[in-house]
Order: C-alpha cells, then structure tokens, then sequence
C-alpha cells in the first residue's frame, strides 16, 4: 500500500499534497465510477462562487460560517456521532449510485513513531490487510472482491493511517465487519511469519520506490534539511531500513495497543445506505471493542529554516533537475490556502508563470510543477523542474528565482487569481462526485477541521482569498533564502536515486 501521497484533498487542492513520493501499491486499487456533474456545469459554479453570484440550480442550505459561500453545487452534510468507546462515526447519504464507501482513519502516521522505530506506521498499514481472528490469512481481499468491491486499499502519510473499500450497498455489512474484526481481533492472528513477511514487502517498497528509483532519495535528502533531527516530520514514511529490522513482533502489538484503538479512529460511512441499519451494524460490529488509553495529539509549530541550504546531488539520471523547497504553514492554517493558488499561478496551465517562460518561451525545462503539500504540523511549499538535455539546474534555479522575484515585487494579478480559483473550485467538485472522495474528505476534514461539514468554510478560504493576502503569503512563506535548493545533476556512476555531494548551509 502507498505511504500516501495524496492526503490532500483540500478545495484549495488539484494535485497530490504529501510532501513525500508515494510508494507503489501493494494491493488492489480498482477503478472508481465516472463523476457526473459535466465540467461546463462545474466551471459555472465555480465562476459564481468567487464572483459572488448564485447559480439557480445549487442545492446547499446557507452556512451558518461567516465567509462560507451560501450555496453550492455538492453537498456535504453528514452526520457525526461517537460510540461510549471513542470510535468517531460519520453518516454520509448520497442515494445516487447503489454503492457505499466505507473510511477508516487511524490517527497515526510517522510522526507519531519513537525514535528509532520509523516505519512503524507504514509497516502496520501492511500487516493489518494479512488476516485477524476470525478472517483467515491473505483473505481480506479476497471476500472483498468475491462482493464486488470496486476499490480497496489503505494508505499512510504523516499524520494518519487510512484504510477504506466501495462495495455495493447490500455489501455494507461484510465490509464493516473486516474492519471490526482487525480494529478488536488483529493480535488474535498477527504472529513472526505475518510480521517478518510484510517487513520483507516494505523495504522491497522502499528499493523500488526510493533506492532503486529515479531521484528517488531526494525528498529524503530535502526532508532532514526542512525539518530538524527530532521533528516529527524529519524523516519519510516508509520508513529507514536500519529501522525496520530493529523492529520486533512485541513492538508491533505495542504499537497496535497504544494507537489502533475506537478512541482513536474515526469511521466514515458514504454512500447509497439506511442510516437507522447503518447505526445497528457499526453498534453491532464496532460497540463491544474495549476503549484504548488516550492517544495525544502534537501541535502545530513554526519550523524556521536556518537561512538557504544548497544541497548538489549526483544521480545516474538523464535530465538535471532542480527542487526548491520552503517550510509552510500547516494545514487550513492562515496562508496555507493562498499558497494552494501560488502554486496555480506558478505552474497551473500552459499561460501560467513558470510554465510560459521555462517550458514555452525560453524551452529549456521540459516540466515544471509548483504545489502547497499541507499536513498537520506544518507544510512545504515546493517546485520541481526537469531540465530538456542541453540545459541545466542552474539555468533552471535562475529563472525560477527571476520570476518568483517579480511574483514578490508585483504580486497576482486579478486574472490569474481568478482563473486559479476557477481550476481549483472545479476540480474539487469533480471529486467530490466520488463516493470514495467524499467519504475521505469527510475523515480529513474531521481530522484536520475537527468538523466533517467543513466544506463551506473550505471553499471560501478559496473563494475569498484577495490578490493582497496571497501576495503576503508569498513574501512572508517563500522568502528568497529561507529555503532547500536542491541540484540534481547526472552522473553515470552515482546511484539512480541520487547521493549528496555537497551541502552548503547559509545563515539567516
């Protein structure tokens, strides 16, 4: 399963927002249903949104958040309640499609491991699809399937473990049962074997996607400089090798103990269901697990970066590449959402910014990407761009760091910011049509709003944001030497995921 690299599922977001590349799925992920609202429809909408008008076909009652906009196009109003042990319960009825989406989140991710255990998260994420007490080895997916279940997976990242399937709607019952019986009974089955087998498929997870993989070690290399030793956020969710072989069976029943427990966790039920039956099975099925001890949460903190560092890698790659990465606000944090349309001004289209000069008018990048990835404690800010052949990252770095500077002199302006919040508005909206969209957006905005309804409140951090507050969160965010700047150059004898060279570290 990926150590996610899409928790972000903002409406300030159109693009994966982890801040680390995922790793490869381990299991099957099936296709999900077509949405069905038509983009000009959507487009619309969106275009009233910020503009401040109303379409006459939206459905939403108004908000009763100031700022949240009184109408919209998809609704989001579900029903949040807690069982006596803790477990979170969020109801979500959309009879449009006879299909339900089941949502797990567990509220630990790699920021929560000791030190010395990182991976831990990651590796429990496997071992929790391996079998329970009353579900047999390697057989989860197989009932899940023989149901119909059209899409099954589970996820890490950070901040929470996520483990979800969309089965037909009389199937309902079947899959809240196997996530019953893992949540109360895992420990009744795990055993070296199970335990031993699935550290084996993570650190082949990690050779594939990271050793063995095209500049496939420079988010670490970006991570331990962003985020000093002893920050949650330090190292990578797939955890270090030295790490998971240190790891023993007894550490993983204590940490399935301390943090896979009801009081911990928040159960999303989307889809075509009768909620009064829905009650009585997560009653059923969920009420007679024993309460957990309490699982404390981190706060957000400011992470200032000790003035610019330069790291120089070597990678057996054929294009250079550069990263320039900032320490950001966290998520749904003041700033955070006005550096989700940044990022769409730098690289959101063929006109936008970064786009138009590297790739268009001066052709000497054969990509280039700009993105918000928000978390928990804090976020990063980061662009990537791939040199064609012929040109290097530090013709790169010079003309992103020309034009960031005339961003930070002039600022956006009214057309770009507009047209940044017609894509993102959009492009949300597409995926809210998914059952399995919604019942996730739902678990992150529980998680990181404390309110599975925070919908309104989300689109109007978009739809409100002014071209002045986004022009202050580019210059107090992405200061010109408060940042990573990582150089990618190719070198036939260097590994294919990259090795530093040379680390230069500036003052602030």
């Amino acid at each position: 399963m990926p150590s996610d690299a899409g928790v972000r599922v903002s409406i300030g977001a159109a693009r994966p927002r982890d801040f680390h590349a995922g790793d490869g799925s381990g299991h099957n992920q099936l296709p999900m249903a077509r949405p069905k609202l038509r983009l000009p429809v959507l487009l619309a909408v969106a275009g009233a949104l910020f503009l401040g008008s109303t379409p006459s076909h939206a459905a939403d009652p108004p908000s009763k958040t100031s700022g949240a906009p009184s109408t919209l196009p998809v609704k989001l109003v579900a029903e949040k309640t807690q069982l006596p042990n803790g477990l979170t319960v969020v109801f979500d009825e959309d009879r449009r499609t006879p299909i339900v989406t089941v949502n797990l989140w567990y509220r630990v991710g790699s920021k929560d491991e000791a030190k010395g255990r990182n991976g831990f998260a990651h590796l429990f994420e496997h071992v929790m699809f391996q079998g329970s007490k009353h579900v047999p080895e390697d057989t989860y997916f197989r009932f899940l399937e023989r149901a119909g279940a059209s899409s099954i997976n589970g996820t890490t990242n950070t901040d929470r473990t996520n483990y979800f399937e969309t089965v037909p709607e009389n199937q309902l019952e079947l899959a809240l049962w196997l996530e019953s019986d893992r949540m109360g009974f895992l420990l009744d089955h795990a055993d070296q074997a199970t335990f031993e087998g699935q550290r084996d498929v993570v650190k082949n997870e990690r050779r594939q996607n990271y050793e063995n993989a095209p500049y496939g070690l420079v988010s670490q290399f970006v991570r331990a400089e962003l985020f000093p030793e002893g920050h949650p956020y330090h190292l990578l969710t797939i955890g270090s090798p030295q790490d998971l072989d240190a790891a023993t069976l007894e550490d993983v029943r204590a940490f399935f103990r301390a943090n896979y427990v009801p009081n911990n966790a928040t159960l999303v039920i989307s889809g075509s269901f009768d909620k009064a039956k829905a009650k009585a099975l997560v009653e059923k099925y969920f009420g007679p697990i024993p309460r957990g001890p309490e699982v404390p949460r981190k706060k957000p903190a400011r992470v200032d970066h000790p003035g610019e560092t330069r790291l120089e890698v070597e990678a057996n790659v054929e294009l250079p590449r550069v990263y320039i990465s900032w320490p950001t606000p966290a998520f749904f944090a003041p700033g955070d959402a006005e550096l989700d349309l940044a990022s769409h001004v730098l690289t959101g289209g063929k006109t936008s910014r970064l786009y138009k000069r590297l790739v268009y008018d001066l052709q000497i990048a054969q990509g280039v990407s700009a993105s918000q990835q928000s978390s928990e404690l804090a976020s990063v800010f980061e662009i990537v761009a791939t040199a064609r052949p012929g040109h290097t990252a530090d013709e790169l770095l010079k003309v992103i760091d020309e034009e960031l500077a005339k961003l930070r002199k002039g600022g956006v302006d009214d057309a770009e910011l507009g047209r940044a919040k017609t894509t993102i508005v959009a492009d949300n909206f597409f995926d809210l049509e998914k059952s399995s969209s919604r019942a996730n957006r739902l678990n992150t905005y529980d998680y990181y709003a404390h309110d599975p309804n925070y919908l309104g409140q989300d689109i109007a951090r978009t739809t409100n944001a002014t071209a002045a507050g986004v022009n202050d969160a580019i210059r107090n965010s992405l200061k010109e030497k408060d940042r990573v700047v990582t150089l990618v150059t190719p070198k036939k004898d260097a590994p294919v995921a990259g090795r530093i060279v040379r680390t230069v570290r500036g003052d602030k």
